[in-house]
């Protein structure tokens, strides 16, 4: 298979959505996920701070 091919059949596989809610579990969470919402929450309060 070759690289276009491939490429062609990621491209494929990917869903089209936009504005999806995504639930987030603790649980489940690994460690780049916990990471993820320590950022976010830092944007958060630099928002709220400016």
């Amino acid at each position: 298979m070759s690289f276009e091919q491939v490429e062609a059949n990621e491209n494929e596989a990917l869903p089209i959505g936009k504005n999806e809610d995504v639930d987030f579990s603790e649980a489940l969470a690994d460690e780049d996920d916990l990471e993820a919402v320590e950022r976010a929450e830092a944007a958060d309060n630099r928002q709220q701070n400016d």
